[in-house]
């Protein structure tokens, strides 16, 4: 009797196992070789301060998953007078709004390609995204790579036209 327990709780064991080695692989971005930038009309430049927490695996979708944010002060357009601009209350509001915010809700194959589906926080507004990127894996390591347009009216951070169509465009390096 007592063997036939052992055994049944050891095929559970294993049973469980072979479930946790199917579970997506966590990542971590390389925090000194990632990019974040932006390009609109009248500006363009990077946002840095990027924290994360990636889930993802090609054979695993459903179990993949992402949550970023971004610092809004960290925003560099290159020029001092615009960055001032950018964090400004009629932009980016970085005292009340200090950090930009993505959280997937769906994980999806699209052609070579993948899409996050997911609510982006820009100013304390919330729409829905789509992120189209792309996953090179080599070893331990990997890079993201993609980008999406939002349209600054959305999100209450356009004035007289400016940043109509504002594009963002990734390229974090991750290591397991």
């Amino acid at each position: 009797m007592k063997t036939s327990f052992y055994t049944l709780v050891s095929a559970v064991f294993f049973i469980a196992s072979g479930f946790m080695l199917a579970t997506s692989t966590s990542w971590k971005i390389d925090e000194k070789k990632y990019n974040v930038s932006f390009s609109a009309e009248e500006a363009d430049g990077v946002i840095k301060g990027l924290k994360s927490t990636i889930v993802f695996d090609e054979n695993n979708l459903e179990g993949s998953s992402f949550k970023a944010s971004l610092d809004v002060n960290t925003i560099n357009t290159g020029n001092g007078m615009k960055n001032k601009h950018a964090k400004a209350e009629k932009w980016l509001n970085a005292e009340k709004y200090p950090t930009i915010n993505f959280t997937s809700t769906h994980v999806s194959k699209a052609g070579n390609s993948y899409n996050a589906k997911g609510k982006l926080t820009v100013k304390g507004i919330t729409k829905e995204i789509n992120l189209l990127f792309t996953f090179t894996k080599k070893g331990k390591t990997g890079i993201f790579k993609g980008s999406f347009t939002i349209k600054g009216q959305d999100y209450s951070i356009t004035e007289d036209g400016i940043g109509d169509n504002i594009k963002i465009t990734i390229d974090v390096p991750v290591k397991q």
